[in-house]
């Protein structure tokens, strides 16, 4: 007689005190062989299938025996088969429509049939009972674990991409992992760019040397869904709220901000491919608004809309044309030579100095905000123990001084941060306006390095018949207003023009470099 194998292990423990799938599968074969079966097919649920996988194997053994005509189902215990009294319902249906059908559970000696006494039945519905009661049991100490887990600051579950796993059962917490996470800070850095969509980013990190483990692309959906997990900021997402982890971050929150922007954002980044035109992506039609489409027409790339709701802009732009509207624009927002970088550099030197004094009044001011905030929570937890207060009330206010000592923290993170960098950021914006010009004119500047230079210099740009109107990042706004003005107070003058005027190196209104 054929006969079906079924195995199954919910948890990691069960896995490993004896109760394996492996062992499970000999013991199963043993009693076949010695009741002389002839096993037709296998099935094994394994720990770390879903429930929803579960459902779909367990219903699988069943359909599978019905249309094969076997009519027996051999498994170890009857909690290994069900332990709620849908499945067992479903099991005993299948008897039922038969009187050939038997599923035999080897090491309780207890087979059901449609023979079965009624005491033995009894038997049945009692061990269900006490399976489907271990399983309720199971699924409470789990979500109580979790519960304590998340408490601590720690995700109860295994970390995404750029994570490892340490610590012993009960105290595993996670790190970074070194080998993996300059991929993922390397993947959302070039997300943040504009340049690329999901599905040319998957291509670009596998060439870049990110894999899944079976050595292959990840999956465009596994990429979006670590782009958008706010775990590498250090926070948690669990069950549609976010909470504070104790990991260490992979990324700063404003690169994660920056992310879910472009995510977000109407018009979807483009397919990166070797020869696309450079202004794919980032150039709008200022009648429509709609995206400006490229077409490459005898060896050149011309730009044109599409006519989103009726729009009346005909004109098609050739994109040298469009380059050289705003390489002119590059050079308005450039320091005119070395010299005036080099006098930049020692102002924003000196006025450091005023840096320093804002970070220091402004970290008094935010540490007493914090200080405040600890108060009022260890205050609020004294009055619930005395009984002065609700514990729904407790919980509220635990939530609203919680939070503002968070947001606290942060403002006094990103503070620190901006007090170190204050320095190099600004020589190094005025720098780049310096070379823009130079950079996207450069034979060796690929398409990518236009596009990148592109994306730190303007926000968006809007086609207008023939001309381009600019929108500049918050940075290159300020310097289209600052560098006019400094470059005119350095151009040379006649002697005598200007009275405070001593070289003509020297600027003739020294205190606009305040």
């Amino acid at each position: 007689m054929k006969n079906i194998i079924f195995c199954r292990v919910s948890s990691k423990e069960q896995e490993e005190t004896g109760y394996s799938l492996d062992a499970q599968e000999e013991l199963l074969k043993d009693y076949s062989d010695k009741k002389q079966f002839n096993t037709a097919k296998i099935f094994k649920i394994s720990e770390s299938a879903s429930g929803k996988q579960v459902r779909k194997l367990f219903n699988e053994t069943f359909e599978y025996a019905t249309k094969n005509k076997i009519n027996i189902i051999c498994c170890e215990k009857i909690d290994r088969l069900t332990r709620n009294l849908k499945d067992a319902s479903l099991a005993q249906d299948w008897i039922d429509e038969n009187k050939d059908r038997q599923i035999h559970f080897v090491k309780e000696s207890f087979i059901l049939s449609a023979n079965t006494r009624a005491h033995e039945n009894l038997v049945w519905d009692m061990k269900v009972a006490i399976a489907r009661f271990y399983a309720n049991n199971l699924s409470e100490e789990v979500k109580k674990g979790q519960k304590e887990k998340l408490s601590q600051g720690w995700l109860p579950l295994k970390p995404p991409l750029g994570y490892k796993t340490i610590g012993e059962k009960g105290h595993k917490t996670h790190i970074i992992d070194e080998e993996k996470a300059p991929f993922v800070r390397k993947m959302f850095e070039l997300y943040s760019t504009g340049n690329y969509s999901i599905t040319a980013l998957v291509d670009v990190m596998y060439k870049e040397g990110l894999r899944t483990r079976g050595n292959k692309k990840l999956g465009k959906s596994r990429l979006y869904d670590l782009l958008t997990d706010p775990f590498y900021y250090g926070k948690i997402k669990w069950k549609g709220e976010i909470l504070k982890g104790n990991q260490e971050p992979i990324i700063t929150k404003d690169l994660f901000d920056a992310v879910q922007s472009k995510l977000n954002r109407k018009f979807k980044s483009p397919l990166y491919t070797k020869h696309s035109p450079v202004f794919k992506a980032k150039m709008e039609c200022a009648e429509c608004e709609g995206m400006i489409t490229w077409e490459i027409q005898k060896g050149h790339w011309y730009g044109h809309c599409n006519h989103y709701k009726d729009c009346s802009q005909k004109v098609w732009m050739r994109q040298e044309k469009v380059e050289d509207i705003l390489i002119p624009m590059f050079e308005k927002m450039a320091p005119k030579g070395k010299r005036i970088l080099e006098v930049i550099e020692k102002a924003l030197k000196e006025t450091h100095n005023d840096e320093i004094n804002y970070y220091t009044k402004s970290t008094n001011e935010i540490n007493n905000i914090i200080a405040i905030a600890q108060y009022r929570i260890e205050a609020i937890y004294e009055d619930k123990i005395d009984g002065k207060i609700t514990p729904e009330f407790y919980l509220k206010k635990l939530e609203e001084y919680s939070k503002q000592k968070e947001e606290a923290t942060y403002k006094l993170k990103k503070l620190n941060e901006g007090n170190t960098k204050y320095y190099q950021a600004g020589f190094a914006l005025h720098e780049l306006a310096l070379k823009a010009g130079e950079i996207y004119r450069s034979p060796r500047a690929t398409t990518e390095d236009k596009r990148l230079l592109l994306s730190k210099i303007f926000s968006n740009l809007y086609l207008n018949n023939d001309n381009i109107t600019p929108n500049y990042t918050s940075a290159f706004q300020f310097l289209t207003k600052w560098i006019p003005m400094l470059n005119k107070s350095f151009e040379p003058v006649v002697f005598g023009s200007t009275k405070t005027k001593e070289s003509v190196l020297t600027p003739s209104n020294p205190t606009l470099l305040g």
